[in-house]
């Protein structure tokens, strides 16, 4: 039954595209979506991915057929994280971002964290808070874009809050995953409000995978 549903809301999203985008669907738009709605229901299946890959495969050809919407696309993505991070970022001497491709490996060895707001069409973040080094007492940590790849592992020396959104992909919280479409996860740890140390994440993209391990 599942899976006749997924296929199900995948037909209603095809005939959705073709009513809004049909004036402007050529060889290459079809065959851009089909590689899209095959992405997202590999995704959804569990075989992420696939999924991701073919989800990739579909931008190119959408991109290839359409740059001036892809174009459009990244540019109301970038105003967007201007006005968030304005938003979010209420406290001066944060550092801001933007490039087309990022990578962030805070990983491997211990490093010092402070307040961050970064936009990319491609980024990719690991992020270990047992290894971080707060300079103040609350930090706030803006990761916004196209496509993403980002894994936090958390540690009970700070206070944790993540506000996240992805689009197209999945969002894993310690032994729950979502995948598909429109996943969302809003979550603060039992010792925000006690702990010294706060940590704020704010993570969003139209493609990506977010992975959360608990500490």
């Amino acid at each position: 039954m599942d899976k006749r549903n997924r296929l199900i809301a995948i037909g209603l999203i095809a005939v959705g595209c073709m009513m809004i985008f049909g004036r402007w669907l050529g060889f290459f738009s079809i065959v851009a979506l089909l590689f899209l709605l095959l992405g997202v229901y590999r995704t959804t299946s569990g075989k992420v991915k696939q999924g991701y890959k073919l989800l990739g495969i579909g931008a190119v050809l959408l991109l290839l057929d359409h740059l001036v919407l892809v174009l459009g696309i990244c540019l109301i993505s970038l105003g967007m994280f201007f006005t968030k991070s304005k938003r979010v970022q209420r406290k001066e001497g944060f550092m801001q971002k933007q490039n087309f491709s990022s990578r962030f490996d805070w990983d491997r060895s211990p490093w010092v964290m402070h307040s961050l707001s970064s936009w990319h069409v491609l980024g990719e973040a690991d992020v270990d808070l047992s290894l971080a080094m707060a300079d103040h007492k609350e930090t706030v940590m803006l990761f916004q874009g196209i496509f993403g790849d980002m894994d936090i592992n958390l540690s009970d020396d700070y206070g944790v809050e993540i506000e996240a959104f992805v689009l197209f992909g999945s969002i894993e919280f310690g032994n729950q995953r979502d995948t598909g479409m429109l996943n969302r996860l809003n979550w603060k740890s039992a010792n925000y409000d006690s702990s010294e140390y706060k940590v704020k994440f704010s993570v969003s993209y139209l493609m990506g995978d977010l992975d959360v391990r608990l500490s």
